[in-house]
Parts: structure tokens; C-alpha cells; sequence
């Protein structure tokens, strides 16, 4: 499936790009997601003829030609029900089979769960947090479903895409796989993880692509960059430096704004799809004009302190059975946690921040992406002391955390919080003993979360955590209800308080 459908967005090309010019859905993802119901060849033919008829209607010719993607079901509600079985209801509202749909959909051997709303096919990262809360309602099934299918596209295509969509080819997302191997671990034993050697292997290799060609005339490849003291740490980057055709308008509507070379927008913007953190001013050199995007310069702490955690797991599975591999390994992640700590870590103001390696210095800003070195366990404690303060001043609200100190209207900006980070927050500060304020975030997100559910009978995407009474909103498209990685960092931090 992924072979066949690969090309298809291309050799639709002249069809593709008048349907998204003309804006004839309000929603770039729709018409990519939409199945064509013959041959390319045949659809383009009768798009070529019919189009210079009088009267013809664009609209009418995608639906006549293509089947178009089920509409998000929103009218799923049960807010008679108490909050936690709802959510245990939900998973299965949630779950999606293996059937082979089509169209730009990769097919995958197992069944698994989608966030919701127009999201309709699995993501990356957001499903290690689904998890956690699949964990707790003792849906092991689904979890190894999951796995597996990671692993499945791992060996298939070579990595894990954003998303089981062709037009997500180019990039991943934050890397997770080996997260969701300890949770897996947690339920079956250590030796699950023998069985997934070979994936994290493969997984690793991706990300560090072309590290043993870089040097000082040519620092960057991929997502890997030389620093001058030879470290190697890693950026996000897209494969393609296009408009990506889930969002082709609203891409091309900035490149044109930029006044840069176009090729680069679209690259630095795919890049910050990859990170998750689609849209942030975090990406922006300005801070707070998307034109100004620069993702491919910048070396998130996050990011880096997730692919430390793959270097451990991989010396820890090495362990006995090739001591040389884990001796390797082990020094990898000892460098890259070094690394951390000089080029993120800033004395003065007690944070952890990205580095703009083109620059040679961190940026200025504050995002709860340095709180990814507490989560790790690479911190120290007396960082982490500074840490928390910083978190508890600046990011900690009335309906949880805040993404970043800056309100410009992107999603993962202010007044926004988002589940996944309430949970790397949360845990992070649990790392160091920092329990009270831990215990404090949880609860004002957990009271966030009740609050829009009694009066919506609904688990959001994101939330307004400055103003619990306001909708969050911000981004290319609505507020989307389900929604997987909610549920599932809610049904975690439940567990928490009762154990």
C-alpha cells in the first residue's frame, strides 16, 4: 500500500493544487484524505475535459470521483456518565481496524487509536501518551497492537512518519517508540524489549543519519549537526521543502508573506510539524511572526533528551550480550547529556533552553521543553530546584501549565496547555522530589479537564489553562474533541492520586 500510494498527491498534481487553491473544502487535509474511486489516469483525463465545459463545478467533480473521508463524528457524548466511563467507552469509539482504506492511508497489521476529530489515522508521539492511559483501563491488547504496528512501519518504511499517511513520508515525530517500549515493558517483563532490538536500532540510525560524514565544512545533514567542540546533537527536519499538502494553502500563504527563499519556509515549517509543536513562537526568529520561522536552525532540548533516553535503553538491551555495543552506546548518551547541559542549560536564568547552532547561542525563549532534562532524569538536583521555581513563576496556571510565555494566536503558544506536557511536566518534577508542585499542576489540569467535560460532555484536544472559562483556540484548524492523548494523561494522573 505504501509503495502504490506513494506518488499519488504527485500524479495528482494539476487536480490537487487547483482543489486546495480554490479552497473548495475549508480544510486542506480533507481533499488528501479523500480515496479515488478509479484509476489516476482516468480522474485526471476527465478532470482535463471537463474542466472547460461551462458550469463546471470543482466540487462536484471530487465528490463524483473520489470517496470522501467520513466527517468527524462529534455528536459522541455521555456526560450522564461519570467522566472516567466515558473515557473507557471512548477507547473504543477511538479505535480504528486494520482494514486497507485507500487513498493516502498506510495501511498497518493491527488495530489502533486515533486522537479524534479530523484527525482520522494513528500519530507518533501523541500515542505514547494514549497509552498511558490505555495502561490504566488494562488495554494491554491495544498497547502491543500499537507497538507492533510502530515496529511494522519501522521495518517498511525505515522510521515512524507523523502520521500512517504518504504525505507524511518526509518526517516523523518526536521519538517516543522507545517510551512506549518501557509502558509495554511495565505489563509483560523486560524481555519485551529483546524482541523490539532490531526497531529501536533502526529507529536510532534514522535520526542519526549521516553523523559520520559531518565536518567542519559541512556541520549539518538531515536532522544531524557539528558543533565545534565535535558533539552531535539533532534537529528536526522534513525530507521535502514543499507545501505540505494537509496544509498547502495556509503553507503557501506564508512562504509568499516571508519574503525568504520559499523552499526554506516550507522546510522549517514541515520541520515544526515534525516536532509536534505545530505552530509555536518557540520556531520563530521574532517570536511571534510565523514568516520569520527557523526551525532547521535550532537543536531542541527536547528532542535531544528524547534520543539520550534511546541511547540508554539501547546500551541497557546491549548490556550483557555485546558489551562493546554498550560501551558505545553508553558514551553516546554520555556526550549527547553533556552536550545538554553546555548548549541548553542557562546559569542566569535557571532553564533549559533550544540552541541556535547557526547563532552559537540559545534562544530567548522560554518553553516547557526544558522540562524534558527533569523528565530524563539528566537534570542534577539543585538544577532542578531552579527549574521548578522557573516552572511555578512562570508557566503554572489556574488550569495547569502554559506551553510558552508568548500569546500570538498559534496553538502551542499562551493561554494554551496541552496534555502531553502537563505529563512530562508533572513527571519531571516527580523525578527530583518536587511533589507539591507536581501534585499542583495535576490537579488544576485534572479540574480543567472535569470542568469543559460537565459542560460539554467532551475531552478536548487542548485547553485555555490562564482563563478555565475560555475555549483554547489558535492554529490552522478548531478545537477538536476525542481525544486520545487527553484521555490518556487524565486516566494517568487518576492512578496517580489513588496510589
Amino acid at each position: 500500500m505504501v509503495r502504490t500510494s506513494f506518488f499519488m498527491i504527485e500524479q495528482l498534481s494539476p487536480l490537487y493544487e487547483d482543489v486546495q487553491m480554490s479552497e473548495v473544502f475549508s480544510d486542506s487535509k480533507y481533499f488528501v484524505d479523500c480515496v479515488p474511486l478509479s484509476s489516476v489516469q482516468d480522474i485526471l483525463s476527465q478532470y482535463e475535459t471537463e474542466k472547460k465545459a461551462a458550469g463546471f463545478d470543482l466540487k462536484r467533480f471530487v465528490q463524483t470521483h473520489f470517496r470522501l473521508p467520513a466527517e468527524p463524528d462529534n455528536s459522541y457524548r455521555s456526560a450522564d456518565k461519570p467522566l472516567t466511563e466515558h473515557l473507557s467507552l471512548l477507547w473504543d469509539v477511538l479505535t480504528r481496524t486494520p482494514d486497507d482504506q485507500g487513498g493516502t492511508l498506510i495501511s498497518l497489521p493491527n488495530k489502533y487509536i486515533v486522537p479524534g476529530g479530523r484527525f482520522r489515522e494513528v500519530y507518533y508521539w501523541d500515542s505514547y501518551f494514549t497509552m498511558l492511559g490505555l495502561q490504566v483501563s488494562k488495554r494491554v491488547d491495544i498497547i502491543e497492537n500499537m507497538v507492533s504496528n510502530f515496529a511494522y512501519l519501522i521495518d517498511t518504511v525505515g522510521f515512524i512518519p507523523n502520521g500512517n499517511r504518504t504525505y507524511y513520508l518526509g518526517r516523523s515525530q518526536p521519538p517516543f517508540f522507545s517510551l512506549m517500549l518501557g509502558i509495554l515493558a511495565e505489563e509483560k517483563g523486560n524481555d519485551v524489549l529483546l524482541n523490539y532490538q532490531s526497531q529501536l536500532e533502526k529507529e536510532y540510525a534514522f535520526w542519526m543519519d549521516g553523523a559520520e560524514s559531518l565536518s567542519e565544512s559541512n556541520p549539518a545533514h538531515r536532522r544531524v549537526v557539528l558543533l565545534p567542540d565535535g558533539n552531535i546533537l539533532n534537529r528536526y527536519w522534513d525530507d521535502h521543502d514543499t507545501p505540505r499538502p494537509e496544509a498547502f494553502t495556509e503553507d503557501k500563504h506564508i512562504a509568499q508573506q516571508s519574503g525568504r527563499n520559499i523552499s526554506e519556509v516550507y522546510r522549517d515549517i514541515r520541520a515544526a510539524a515534525e516536532s509536534g509543536w505545530d505552530f509555536s513562537s518557540r520556531w520563530f526568529r521574532d517570536e511571534k511572526n510565523m514568516e520569520t520561522i527557523q526551525t532547521t536552525r535550532l537543536l531542541p532540548v527536547d528532542l535531544n533528551c528524547l534520543l539520550l533516553f534511546l541511547e540508554q535503553m539501547l546500551a541497557n538491551i546491549y548490556g550483557k550480550r555485546a558489551p562493546g555495543l554498550s560501551r558505545d552506546m553508553s558514551q553516546k548518551a554520555h556526550n549527547r547529556k553533556n552536550a545538554i547541559q553546555q548548549y541548553c542549560w542557562n546559569e542566569e536564568l535557571g532553564f533549559y533552553f533550544d540552541y541556535h547552532f547557526i547563532d552559537q547561542k540559545q534562544t530567548d525563549a522560554f518553553t516547557l521543553a526544558g522540562v524534558y532534562p527533569l523528565f530524563v532524569n539528566i537534570c542534577g538536583f539543585e538544577r532542578s530546584i531552579r527549574a521548578a521555581e522557573c516552572i511555578e513563576k512562570k508557566f503554572l496556571n489556574s488550569g495547569g501549565v502554559v506551553t510558552t510565555l508568548n500569546k500570538t494566536g498559534q496553538q502551542w503558544d499562551l493561554p494554551n496547555g496541552w496534555a502531553p506536557l502537563q505529563w512530562i511536566a508533572y513527571k519531571g518534577l516527580q523525578n527530583y522530589s518536587h511533589h507539591a508542585l507536581a501534585d499542583h499542576l495535576k490537579q488544576n489540569w485534572m479540574l480543567s479537564n472535569e470542568k469543559v467535560y460537565a459542560a460539554t460532555g467532551k475531552m478536548m484536544e487542548k485547553y485555555n489553562v490562564t482563563d478555565t472559562e475560555t475555549k483554547a483556540g489558535g492554529g490552522e484548524y478548531p478545537n477538536q474533541d476525542g481525544f486520545g492523548w487527553t484521555n490518556g494523561v487524565y486516566l494517568k494522573f487518576l492512578a496517580e492520586n489513588k496510589s
